[in-house]
């Protein structure tokens, strides 16, 4: 999602393959042959993988369409220490929050928010968290804010800021276009959930 965001920021056509990640795909392998993952950027044949580090190419090849990243080498290592805070604390988190159950369940729930709560405050009162303009920040952020109704979570009630810069960031053509349909992808999670419980 971030790497269609980031394509469509900069105005760039792409084609999209889905890939079944229970069958892999030769093309797939032999373009990350390391992680053997998606993402993967093919541009003028070669690859770039790991959605971050793709939605940085994106950024310096396509320098003249909105700038993703901070130009200023302080602003852009603030930028990137949110990104590392979003991947390493609140994925986990929301992660913990939708596998448990019960007491861990509530537990992962309360992390969750507290991480929110950080990043609300870094927002503070900006419109997007490089300040007027949509950037490197929210590109990696506004793909969880899916996940937020498949999880049965109110952002607006626990982080109103928070819940408002969403809003402002799905008035975005290049996000509204990227991000999947919340309640396709809450039958998606409970199916899944349900297949990971009978294991």
């Amino acid at each position: 999602m971030r790497v269609r965001i980031a394509l469509r920021e900069k105005g760039v056509e792409f084609d999209m393959r889905e890939e079944d990640l229970s069958n892999k795909s030769p093309l797939l392998l032999k373009m990350n042959p390391v992680h053997k993952k998606i993402p993967i950027l093919v541009h003028n044949g070669k690859p770039v993988c790991e959605s971050l580090l793709i939605v940085q190419y994106v950024d310096e090849s396509w320098v003249r369409e909105s700038p993703l990243l901070p130009s200023d080498p302080y602003e852009r290592a603030r930028a990137g220490f949110w990104v590392d805070y979003v991947d390493k604390k609140l994925y986990p988190a929301m992660r913990t929050m939708w596998l448990s159950t019960g007491e861990a369940q509530e537990a992962g729930k309360k992390e969750f928010i507290e991480f929110l709560k950080v990043l609300e405050g870094e927002l503070g009162d900006k419109a997007y968290f490089g300040g007027e303009t949509f950037g490197y920040v929210d590109v990696s952020l506004i793909p969880f804010y899916s996940w937020f109704y498949a999880l049965d979570f109110s952002i607006v009630k626990e982080c109103p800021k928070l819940g408002a810069w969403a809003k402002r960031c799905m008035q975005r053509e290049s996000v509204a276009k990227s991000l999947p349909d919340q309640h396709k992808l809450r039958d998606f999670l409970l199916e899944l959930h349900k297949k990971l419980q009978a294991k």
